[in-house]
């Protein structure tokens, strides 16, 4: 039996990875990490939501000290940072408002995490979103982070367990088809910095997720969702 554990976030990117780990392994439960991050409340919700729907184990794993960490994501007194539709390519800017938004080793210690969960239970793979978009501001999402952490992991577990990002050759464009294609349930997903009833929509997470669903000519089955209930 295939077994994997999901990293959801719920997330676009997650929440697609998510759906394509269902699809494929006979067996997933996922993982939603509390490291005091600005829109907690929303990503637990909407990942219990989807766990529930597709009946997955799902458990919230607390990382409380990164509560007393700066930066615009945990530091509840710093807003998020703004850009610009036309700074989106920009990498002189959006390396900067990386920087703002960086959690420090945040994906090193999540994979770490699971991977002590995966050998322990006996899964054998770590499904992630990290994708070509995001790579290019944060490393901790490229190709090269995933082979150097897989290269670690075979000596850090003894069952070998292995890092698997279906959407690293993915742009959010793509990303956001691809979910549409295989059923993902994005109107589950959440892009934004925030946690109010809407998307801000004016953060660089609500931006890069709008320009991918306008590029594909589709409504964002979030916003479709959330319209409805008014």
């Amino acid at each position: 039996m295939s077994r994997a554990v999901v990293l959801l976030s719920a997330g676009l990117d997650s929440v697609v990875s998510f759906k394509i780990a269902y699809d494929t392994f006979d067996q997933i439960m996922c993982l939603t990490f509390d490291y005091a991050q600005k829109a907690l409340s929303i990503e637990t919700e909407y990942a219990e939501k989807i766990c529930t729907m597709y009946q997955v184990n799902h458990l919230i794993i607390n990382l409380p000290w990164y509560a007393s960490f700066v930066g615009a994501l945990t530091d509840q007194t710093t807003p998020p940072p703004h850009v610009s539709n036309l700074a989106l390519d920009d990498l002189a800017i959006t390396r900067e408002t990386a920087r703002a938004v960086w959690v420090p080793a945040r994906n090193a210690v999540f994979l770490s995490v699971t991977a002590a969960f995966c050998e322990n239970y006996g899964y054998d793979s770590i499904f992630v979103g990290f994708n070509k978009e995001e790579a290019k501001t944060f490393p901790d999402n490229s190709t090269d982070f995933v082979a150097s952490f897989n290269e670690a992991l075979k000596y850090a577990t003894l069952n070998k367990v292995e890092v698997v990002a279906p959407l690293i050759g993915y742009n959010k464009a793509e990303i956001a088809a691809l979910g549409l294609r295989i059923g993902a349930p994005l109107e589950w997903s959440w892009s934004c910095y925030t946690a109010e009833g809407a998307p801000c929509g004016i953060c660089e997470s609500c931006l890069r997720r709008k320009r991918a669903f306008q590029a594909i000519c589709k409504d964002d089955p979030l916003l479709t969702r959330l319209r409805s209930r008014r």
